[in-house]
């Protein structure tokens, strides 16, 4: 099954139709653990993406959560301001490691195509985005949220065709603030809440609504995107 929106271009709409705008920024993590997992100091479950969080804090990558990885995970959550700090590997956790990993190593597997040009790069296995032109990074890393199964983002070039500041869906009847499209109805845009959830978008790549702002800034109709990998558990 595609998209629903692949042969939908976005409506132009008639006037602006307001969309609320954040009053307050975010006051933390909040991962999402089993309900017998919530009150513990540290518990023995293992967590959703604990093979991949083992990876990326150095410890052996087996998936099995043991009571030293427990506490390690439970140090980063504490660190990163992630509640509750019980030591699951949620996709809360997950995400603020990947999103860390590439601040210190962005493209390890250069996957993102160095052109003269601007280019917005989005790698699904690991849920980041950035934009470079040559080798300079012109908007730094930031996490995303992809599709979801039945609704995968589409691969390959695209090239921003439309934007729209203060979009609203047309198909989904939802606010996207900050709307870029690059192919049919998928588009960057931004979100309330957080977004590393166990479900992912109906398509277009989700920002924070401060990111999606910024990124509004940076890109330009024109401009080229390119994606590849596959979210993880689509």
């Amino acid at each position: 099954m595609d998209t629903p929106d692949q042969v939908l271009p976005p409506l132009q709409p008639e006037g602006e139709v307001p969309v609320p705008v954040p009053q307050e920024e975010d006051e933390g993590l909040v991962e999402y653990v089993p309900r017998s997992a919530v009150r513990a100091a540290c518990t023995a479950k293992t967590g959703t993406y604990q093979r991949r969080v083992e990876r990326l804090l150095g410890l052996t990558a087996d998936g099995r959560q043991s009571q030293a990885d427990c506490k390690a995970i439970k140090a980063f959550q504490v660190r990163e301001k992630i509640k509750p700090a019980n030591g699951y590997a949620g996709p809360v956790t997950w995400a603020r490691a990947e999103l860390l990993a590439a601040r210190k190593s962005l493209d390890p597997g250069k996957r993102c195509p160095v052109k003269k040009y601007a280019v917005a790069c989005v790698d699904l296995d690991r849920q980041l985005m950035w934009v470079q032109k040559g080798k300079k990074v012109t908007y730094s890393v930031v996490n995303v949220r992809s599709g979801r199964v039945g609704y995968a983002t589409r691969k390959g070039w695209h090239t921003v065709y439309w934007r729209h500041k203060n979009h609203w869906s047309s198909i989904y009847d939802t606010p996207m603030p900050f709307a870029q499209f690059f192919s049919g109805g998928q588009a960057f845009h931004a979100v309330y809440g957080q977004l590393a959830t166990p479900t992912g978008s109906r398509g277009c790549v989700n920002l924070g609504y401060r990111n999606a702002e910024k990124l509004w800034g940076v890109l330009r109709k024109g401009d080229r995107v390119y994606i590849w990998g596959k979210r993880p558990g689509s």
